[in-house]
């Protein structure tokens, strides 16, 4: 019971003839990715780092959202998420997002948390 596998990236736009050329499509897209993410993390524009948004940069959003697309398409096509019943799809792919979404909203809380505690009280900032 033969499989076909679907030969084409990003919704249908890119389509291959060999299951080897999506390969090394996929494998260029997620490199692309890496490489913005590396150049922004080396340079920092000044401009994404001192505007904020939500309480964080926003160079550190751009960071995540990078992340999770890139995380996305490693499950969607190494994984061969996209052959799978919508249900299964969802549940794979919703609840990691649900979890990073919630640590986010947790690591900002406490952060905020924190910076109060240190600047209204006499303790010293020792880290």
């Amino acid at each position: 019971m033969a499989h076909a596998h679907k030969l084409e990236i990003f919704r249908g736009l890119v389509k291959f003839k060999s299951n080897v050329q999506k390969i090394w499509g996929v494998l260029v897209f997620l490199c692309i990715i890496t490489a913005i993410e590396v150049v922004l993390g080396i340079i920092k524009p000044v401009s994404l780092i001192g505007t904020t948004f939500l309480g964080m940069k926003i160079l550190n959003w751009i960071f995540i959202i990078l992340t999770l697309v890139k995380a996305y398409y490693i499950a969607w096509d190494f994984m061969h998420l996209r052959d799978e019943k919508p249900s299964l799809r969802r549940a794979i792919v919703w609840t990691p997002i649900f979890l990073v979404l919630c640590l986010i909203f947790i690591l900002l809380f406490e952060a905020d948390y924190i910076y109060n505690v240190f600047k209204d009280r006499d303790v010293p900032w020792n880290f």
